[in-house]
């Protein structure tokens, strides 16, 4: 059944009209306390863009987005793979001043993602960026705005946990953030592979911010792929918390301080992508005109499935499985939506 399996043992903890209130519940709490920390203020935001304007997300670089022609408009656009380099315009948009943000639902189709317990093609996540100082752009500030995420989710833990009593069978999250950069990590295990190293680290220390992904390390090898017109890879990084049902690490966000007009002018062309620059929004960052950021996405159906104890993405959102998955799920009692 592809990448997906059933823990040993596992059941639900939740009804299935359980789960759809609990979800309910998540979304509500945690995304008002995510803008209370860190300063937001909810817009609204766009399902695709067109494809000459250089905001869509090209992640790791060779994901094909969904495209389609618009007939009325005389226009071709493509379904966003993210939003990180539209919320940036939209700061600029909206003369948002430093130290303020804005959070927004983000959805998005990766065809070419990998199906298993933790992917799916459909992306649900919370985008926010807020406006930051030349003085800000320093790991400080990243590290505390890990803290100020870990908290809301911790928080809206304890919630979720008041309301449905039998998810006290699963264990709390660590509050504690342990931060360390991909390069220590790679010191600590060179023998293993990325995932390896994360899911030692993590299931050691509970909630971990793994620092500096995207560009290379020592060894040559890069920790994970990054785009490289959206963060700086040296003050970004993906936030895990060890994830028991499964007994690995679970990334609930990437995020990071955004590229300045040197950073971004580095990366293009360490990463092959200076024909980048005659893009608009890429001419604009390089000019120096828009503000600068920082950003990230926490994925809603991720955390969920954090905070309610399952197995599987698809208990939580509405998705495309292979046959053999829905199968050997139907046949355990488990539902996937």
């Amino acid at each position: 059944m592809g990448s997906s399996f059933i823990p040993q043992g596992y059941q639900p903890h939740l009804s299935l009209y359980q789960t759809q209130r609990a979800i309910s519940l998540i979304k509500r709490v945690f995304q008002d306390s995510l803008a209370h920390a860190l300063h937001l203020e909810r817009v609204s935001a766009p399902l695709f863009v067109e494809p000459g304007s250089g905001l869509n997300d090209n992640l790791n670089g060779v994901e094909r987005p969904v495209s389609f022609d618009i007939p009325f408009a005389g226009a071709d656009a493509e379904v966003v793979h993210s939003l990180a380099k539209w919320k940036r315009m939209a700061l600029y948009r909206y003369e948002i001043e430093p130290g303020m943000g804005i959070y927004t639902d983000m959805n998005a189709i990766r065809r070419d993602e990998s199906l298993d317990n933790l992917h799916s093609i459909y992306v649900d996540q919370w985008d926010w960026e807020k406006v930051i100082t030349e003085e800000s752009r320093t790991c400080y500030t990243l590290h505390e705005c890990v803290r100020n995420i870990v908290g809301s989710i911790c928080d809206t833990q304890l919630t979720v946990r008041g309301m449905y009593p039998q998810l006290c069978e699963t264990p709390l999250l660590c509050r504690n953030v342990t931060f360390i950069t991909a390069q220590e990590l790679e010191y600590l295990y060179p023998d293993k592979t990325p995932k390896e190293r994360e899911n030692i680290f993590t299931e050691k220390h509970g909630t971990v911010f793994i620092q500096g992904i995207g560009g290379k390390m020592e060894s040559g090898e890069r920790h994970d792929g990054r785009a490289p017109d959206y963060d700086d890879w040296a003050l970004n990084g993906d936030l895990l918390f060890w994830h028991p049902v499964l007994s690995c690490a679970m990334e609930i966000s990437s995020m990071g301080i955004r590229v300045s007009p040197e950073s971004l002018d580095r990366q293009l062309t360490l990463a092959g992508c200076d024909d980048r620059r005659s893009l608009p929004f890429h001419r604009m960052l390089l000019a120096g005109e828009l503000p600068l950021t920082m950003g990230g996405g926490i994925g809603q159906s991720r955390l969920c499935m954090l905070l309610l104890g399952k197995a599987h993405i698809g208990e939580v959102q509405s998705s495309i499985w292979d046959e053999a998955t829905h199968r050997a799920f139907e046949e355990a009692g488990i539902t996937l939506l």
